[in-house]
């Protein structure tokens, strides 16, 4: 059975990596056609491009991995939190329905593995 450190441990290498590999997918578009996600409304009240948007954010997700490894727990929030605004979004835009809820899922896995950092800093 895993210990609660090794599941904490599971959850810190996942969302510190997937955060970072979707962050520099923004620069390639190899996983995804990252603008084809953001809603028509976004898009307009864009000052510039959706692509260099789109690499803001993984500027941003690459960050957020980061912190993940160096400030677990902050780092785990942040995740949460973008992850929420990332399917509010898909949500107001009207698709990509199932991507909205696979990242509220990510979300709750966030919360956890910050949930389990602080019990295993705190032991």
């Amino acid at each position: 059975m895993a210990t609660t450190i090794q599941l904490q441990r599971i959850l810190k290498i996942t969302y510190g990596t997937v955060p970072v590999v979707a962050g520099l997918d923004k620069f390639t578009n190899l996983l995804a056609d990252w603008p084809s996600y953001l809603s028509s409304g976004i898009k307009a009240a864009l000052p510039f491009d959706a692509m260099v948007f789109m690499k803001i954010v993984g500027i941003i997700e690459i960050v957020a991995g980061i912190l993940v490894f160096v400030k677990t727990i902050t780092g785990a929030y942040i995740v949460m939190v973008w992850l929420i605004a990332i399917a509010v979004q898909l949500l107001i835009g009207g698709h990509f329905f199932d991507v909205a809820v696979r990242d509220l899922v990510m979300a709750v896995g966030a919360y956890t593995l910050a949930q389990l950092s602080k019990i295993s800093y705190s032991a």
